[in-house]
């Protein structure tokens, strides 16, 4: 079954950096595009991040372009989340996520998301 893990989440310093990861199972990771999403307490889950499924285009919130940076390596049917310069504003769940065409249904999987946390 299609399985999406989330890992390299933790506590930093406002400025800081982290990388996420997301390890991916169960499909065909290469003809797929992935996605980054984040929920923060109180809030909707939102959009953070997108690549293609080759990674040739991507796609980022407003509130993360120039900061945060998408890719992936499918190669090791990874995808990543480099996030520079946080903010405390950054604090949320980030889930890994993609949608997976079995026959004629599309399926959306999640993640387990990691907690990612911006303060000092």
């Amino acid at each position: 079954q299609v399985q999406l893990v989330e890992s390299g989440g933790g506590l930093v310093q406002p400025g800081g950096s982290l990388r996420l990861s997301c390890a991916a199972s169960g499909f065909t990771f290469s003809i797929y595009g992935m996605t980054w999403y984040r929920e923060a307490p109180g809030k909707e889950r939102e959009l953070v991040a997108t690549i293609t499924a080759i990674g040739e285009r991507t796609n980022y919130a407003d509130s993360v372009k120039g900061r945060f940076t998408i890719s992936r390596d499918n190669a090791k049917n990874t995808v990543y989340l480099q996030m520079n310069s946080l903010k405390p504003e950054d604090t949320a769940v980030y889930y890994c996520n993609t949608k997976v065409v079995r026959g004629t249904t599309l399926f959306n999987y999640w993640g387990q998301g990691t907690q990612v946390t911006i303060s000092g």
